[in-house]
């Protein structure tokens, strides 16, 4: 694999372990100049810190407060040696961090309407984000039915006092908060054409709102309606 000409491409190890790919990957990328990059898969493991081979690693657990877990010594590692390879590769322009996901269920409600209750079915579901995930979970499952990278970069902004998100130089623009009125729809809509006009992207931009997100029909009305003659024409609402 790293003798592949083209000095690119993805390693997958689904045996993490203590990351010992990821290592090997970072560090061959600082030799080479290389730009490889990986996707490491560990099940959340608890260490046993009677198992001699593995008290070292759950005093590292300790020193760190984290938990006794096989995970926490894999992103420690990995942190680790990106510095190393920072400190002894000052030229390399490479890119040593990495993001960390954990394997969850959807963050969209199913719906599940009882017929003899239709109204109570229609206000049990009118929010659709399952109660405890946050923007960032939401944001995961956007990128991966969407079909977009999960390491592009993400900016935030504030636009009318909402928080909303460029994903992927705008390739993605997604603003999860609650509150937008028929007022705050016009400015938000005007600052969101003129982020993704500023982004200039190369690609159709989509759009993405909460659906409970808006105050009333009139307030998504008006938003879609701005974006619409500013040429953003994909709009979508969870």
């Amino acid at each position: 694999m790293f003798g592949d000409e083209r000095q690119e491409g993805l390693i997958l190890d689904f045996f993490a372990g203590s990351g010992t790919t990821g290592h090997a990957v970072m560090a061959q990328n600082a030799i080479n100049n290389s730009n490889y990059r990986y996707v490491l898969v560990q099940v959340p493991e608890t260490l046993d810190s009677e198992n001699n081979e593995q008290k070292n690693a759950c005093k590292v657990c300790e020193i760190l407060k984290r938990p006794h877990d096989i995970v926490e010594i894999t992103k420690e590692r990995l942190r680790r040696v990106g510095v190393k390879v920072r400190d002894e590769k000052p030229l390399f322009e490479g890119d040593l961090g990495f993001r960390v996901y954990k394997l969850a269920s959807t963050n969209i409600c199913e719906w599940e309407p009882v017929v003899a209750d239709s109204i109570h079915a229609q206000q049990t579901h009118a929010e659709h984000i399952v109660e405890g995930r946050n923007e960032a979970d939401v944001i995961t499952e956007l990128l991966l039915k969407l079909g977009l990278d999960l390491c592009v970069p993400i900016e935030h902004k504030q636009i009318a006092g909402k928080t909303v998100h460029s994903v992927g130089a705008g390739s993605l623009i997604a603003c999860l908060s609650d509150g937008i009125t028929r007022e705050v729809a016009e400015e938000l809509g005007t600052g969101i054409s003129a982020w993704v006009t500023s982004l200039a992207p190369d690609f159709e931009t989509r759009v993405v709102f909460k659906d409970s997100g808006f105050a009333d029909i009139y307030a998504k009305r008006n938003i879609a309606t701005i974006l619409t003659h500013a040429g953003i024409t994909n709009i979508l609402t969870l």
